[in-house]
């Protein structure tokens, strides 16, 4: 045995020791299991990472739609093996396409997601799959594996905890987005989702419909907010799978009518934002503007950004290096600078008060060491109207020579933003219309506007192919500013 292996062991013998080891009943199996994360952990885990998720990513402020999905969740829920939970259900403002739940009886849907789907029965099953993996556990379980592997969120470098603390890269609600369950636990998840939405009184075999059109979306990929293949590994058969229960459901019930509800669906979902809120800032050619508070920078060629209501993240090409910004709580720059380096624990290198572009500014470099390695930081903190902006660039002290100037570039870069054609942008919106006659689904979103380019995509956002036959009267959706 290595020395680094016989330390992973006496780690592991250590662990078992001093947490608290204990099994619980699977609500769902009615086995026994390894669980460290109790049913008031859960609770108390839930609400907290709720108020971190919303911090991060916003709540989509449509009162009637925040409605109706809790409307239809709740209903869900009731039929599931832990009623007596708390359950709340609650939209994202991204456009990210995923679902998930948290411990505690909080699951949430995206915007995204939203559009994506096509009557109120898979927006059942999507809820259902969630509600799944919450009453399975899986959630408390790898959390629970976690603390046994001692394991962080990984986000693509060597940062120290104190930093990612600071930069909110590692915040506990938010790092369970990034959780990956397995192809076991999504297949129980889809079993679970069947039977819940079978109970309630929906068609599931709609529920195979949605997984059909993520199938066609699965090649892309994006940043930040996971999408669906990116937590949520496609099992064998799935789409078979979720038929087959569905009929042996069908079988066991008495009913004889389930509910699909496709145009009230898609009434509710008329005029959502589609993509990306240039409101909530955005970027055009090398820059970032943000149109509501007004600033803009530039941003360094090549680099990823992800941007939410927390956070903007500029991610170099290697991933070796962040730029981070974010409006800071402190009242003044020089605040802002002491808690940073009281926060991250850093070693200051320079400390000096600048101005950029006429606003007041404070510049440090700093060092900060952790057990993984050294980072050498570069940070502004700038004073715009009442709000402080901090930027924070981060990389490995070796390679910070390679960045610096990025960093510089960016952080000096950012200005008032006053170019009215910058900040009068709209978002996109999904919506619906009505076939006035019959026609292929090509054809009719040709009618529509659709451009041959968008065409594919279009189809894949009504759940069609461009083939299909539509009747008079069909709503259809299309995408408008």
């Amino acid at each position: 045995m290595t020395i680094r292996k016989a330390i992973s062991f006496v780690s592991m013998i250590l662990i078992f020791i001093l947490i608290p080891v204990s099994c619980a009943i699977n609500p769902v199996t009615g086995k026994r299991e390894l669980m460290l994360v109790t049913e008031q952990d859960e609770i108390a885990l839930g609400k907290q990472s709720d108020e971190e998720i919303g911090q991060t990513y916003g709540f989509y402020e449509d009162a009637a739609l925040s409605e109706y999905v809790n409307r239809i969740g709740q209903s869900l829920a009731r039929n599931t093996q832990r009623p007596n939970v708390e359950y709340h259900f609650k939209v994202l403002d991204t456009s990210i396409i995923n679902a998930f739940a948290v411990p505690g009886g909080y699951v949430y849907v995206t915007r995204g997601i939203l559009a994506y789907l096509n009557d109120e029965a898979e927006l059942a099953g999507v809820i259902g799959h969630e509600l799944g993996h919450e009453n399975a556990r899986h959630i408390a379980r790898q959390m629970s594996r976690q603390q046994l592997a001692q394991l962080g969120l990984n986000v693509g470098m060597a940062v120290s905890e104190n930093l990612r603390k600071y930069a909110g890269l590692a915040n506990l609600g938010a790092s369970m987005l990034f959780l990956k369950f397995s192809r076991d636990d999504e297949r129980q998840a889809d079993d679970l989702g069947v039977e819940y939405g079978s109970k309630t009184g929906y068609d599931t075999y709609q529920m195979a419909a949605f997984f059909e059109t993520l199938d066609r979306l699965s090649a892309g990929s994006s940043t930040g907010l996971p999408d669906w293949f990116s937590t949520h590994p496609n099992p064998v058969n799935r789409v078979a799978s979720v038929k087959s229960k569905t009929a042996e459901w069908r079988q066991k019930l008495t009913r004889t009518q389930y509910a699909v509800n496709r145009n009230d669906y898609l009434n509710k979902v008329n005029g959502i934002v589609y993509g990306d809120d240039p409101r909530q800032g955005y970027v055009e050619g090398n820059a970032f503007y943000h149109p509501t508070m007004k600033f803009t920078f530039p941003i360094p060629s090549g680099w990823q950004v992800n941007n939410t209501p927390a956070q903007v993240q500029i991610v170099s090409e290697k991933q070796d290096a962040v730029i981070l910004l974010a409006q800071d709580k402190a009242t003044s720059i020089s605040t802002a600078a002491d808690q940073f380096i009281e926060d991250a624990k850093a070693t200051v290198q320079s400390r000096e008060k600048v101005k950029v572009n006429g606003f007041q500014a404070e510049k440090v470099v700093a060092r900060v060491i952790s057990d993984e390695d050294t980072l050498r930081t570069m940070s502004y903190f700038i004073a715009k109207g009442n709000a402080v902006y901090a930027f924070h660039g981060l990389t490995k002290w070796n390679q910070f020579s390679q960045y610096s100037a990025a960093f510089s570039k960016t952080m000096s870069g950012f200005k008032t933003l006053d170019d009215a054609s910058k900040i009068n942008v709209k978002p996109q919106l999904l919506v619906v219309k009505t076939a006035t006659k019959a026609g292929s689904v090509g054809t009719t979103l040709r009618q529509l506007g659709t451009s041959d380019t968008d065409l594919e995509q279009r189809t894949i956002l009504n759940g069609m192919r461009s083939t299909d036959n539509l009747t008079a009267g069909t709503l259809i959706k299309t995408i408008a500013k």
